[in-house]
């Protein structure tokens, strides 16, 4: 039997978040009711002429720099004709013989660098909606016209954990550059994956199967696992593979012959009459270099040695762009680093979770967040209370003072005298634990405070009382 490796290549369509379309005016917000989000260019109207939106080509760019491209300072748009009835012009703006960006890559955790091939920028199709109930197929336009770059690379990747690292690294790097949101359940990453398999050590490409639009890192590993067992079944078995599209079904674990692809489609491309080249100048060119963001290799290095943070959770908070623009703003407000990042890591990311929302869905304020830490660290609320003023500042509800205020969440501070009996009371009480502290038990410390605390029923900052309990404790 025959040992096979895959040789996997990528294309990836990346929404760009820019307010308006890539050629008019028209909004980008996802959803809205169909056909609203319409003009006469992103729906095809004959007259209708395109206007570059000059926020497209600047994200374009940023994206190149954040994966280490050369940007190509003159470029062109391209016409590809094809009917489709997502596509209501029977063509889209794209660029084939000029791309914005060629070249550059990701290094995998393996070691082993994945070339990028090039990236171009695009305009989005619309969207076709099946009924089953009236066997009919409905068409919303909205999405026609939102800018997309496509990322092509080379087939370096050698097996699905790897598709998946690229992916989520490839995300991850764009949403540090400011590009993309990254929801991916909204369309915003869409993979192709362009599988082959060669006998091992063979440097010739087989035949190559294709699957579209796939937009789930979970899926997507499972594809090209089972796409790649296929193959060689199909190969040691003595059969010849088909150069084809296929569907994956998510809820078989299979995919499905969609069309054969024997000869490349002819797209008639020719450059796009309407639109003139871009050039980008050397001033710009150098305004998007100082532009572009802190990359995450970076940030995590600056973690450690500035904020001093564990490197656990530096590794957990470089995988999102809004938790560490969170992060820095609670820094910018006062709150240390430390602070900041336990409650990022705790109560936020479980708030996100409960709700099934990813960190790019985030909406709190930091002011929020800082002024919840503010009042638990200064010992004016409880641990509990403020998770409680958190999660309504984090649902909308209200703002954290006003839930502190409505619902009486403000402790009454004790006077020294009541901390000072309370205290007492409590060395009183647990002999055994102050003798297991004086024999250098430090436990025994935390036992001790927790009692005090629950003495004084909340009414006391824990950083006093634990001043006074150790001051006491060392008489």
């Amino acid at each position: 039997m025959t040992a096979y490796e895959a040789a996997i290549g990528l294309e990836v369509h990346i929404e760009l978040n820019t307010r308006t379309k890539i050629f008019c005016g028209c909004s980008t917000a996802f959803g809205g009711e169909p056909n609203t989000h319409c003009c006469p260019v992103c729906s095809g109207l004959p007259g209708a002429l395109p206007r570059l939106n000059r926020a497209v080509v600047e994200k374009a760019v940023l994206a190149g720099l954040a994966l280490g491209c050369d940007i190509r300072r003159h470029n062109v748009f391209d016409r590809k004709n094809y009917f489709y009835p997502d596509l209501p012009k029977a063509y889209q703006i794209s660029q084939l013989y000029l791309p914005i960006c060629e070249g550059g890559g990701l290094l995998l955790s393996s070691g082993r660098f994945v070339r990028i091939r090039e990236i171009h920028m695009e305009e989005d199709a619309g969207k076709l909606v099946h009924d089953p109930w009236t066997e009919s197929t409905l068409c919303d336009y909205n999405r026609c016209g939102v800018p997309l770059i496509e990322i092509v690379t080379q087939p370096d990747l050698k097996c699905a954990d790897e598709v998946t690292e690229f992916l989520q690294t490839l995300k991850t790097r764009l949403e540090f550059a400011g590009v993309t949101d990254g929801k991916m359940q909204e369309g915003s990453l869409r993979a192709d994956l362009n599988i082959s398999l060669r006998p091992v050590g063979s440097s010739t490409l087989g035949t190559r199967t294709e699957m579209k639009n796939m937009n789930s890192f979970k899926a997507i590993h499972k594809a090209v696992e089972v796409e790649t067992q296929r193959q060689a079944e199909i190969l040691n078995g003595g059969g010849r593979v088909l150069q084809e599209t296929r569907r994956w079904d998510g809820n078989k674990d299979a995919s499905f012959a969609m069309r054969s692809k024997e000869n490349a489609q002819d797209y008639r491309y020719f450059p796009e009459p309407d639109l003139p080249p871009v050039d980008i100048d050397d001033t710009w060119m150098q305004e998007l270099k100082d532009a572009l963001p802190e990359m995450p290799d970076v940030k995590r290095e600056r973690y450690l040695s500035e904020l001093r943070l564990p490197e656990r959770d530096v590794n957990i908070l470089c995988q999102s762009a809004p938790l560490c623009r969170l992060l820095e703003r609670c820094v910018d407000l006062g709150v240390q680093p430390r602070s900041a990042a336990n409650w990022l890591l705790s109560e936020v990311l479980k708030l996100l979770n409960e709700r099934g929302l990813e960190p790019a869905d985030l909406a709190l304020p930091a002011e929020s967040l800082c002024r919840v830490i503010q009042l638990v660290e200064g010992g004016k609320i409880g641990r509990a209370d403020g998770r409680n003023a958190l999660q309504a500042a984090f649902d909308g509800q209200t703002n954290v003072d006003e839930y502190v205020a409505r619902n009486g969440l403000l402790r009454e501070e004790a006077g020294e005298a009541d901390l000072e009996a309370a205290v007492r009371q409590v060395l009183a009480e647990n002999a055994d634990a102050v003798a297991s502290f004086r024999a250098g038990k430090q436990k025994s410390f935390g036992f001790l405070t927790g009692q005090c605390l629950k003495a004084l029923k909340g009414r006391a900052d824990p950083k006093r009382v634990s001043e006074l309990l150790r001051r006491m404790l060392e008489q």
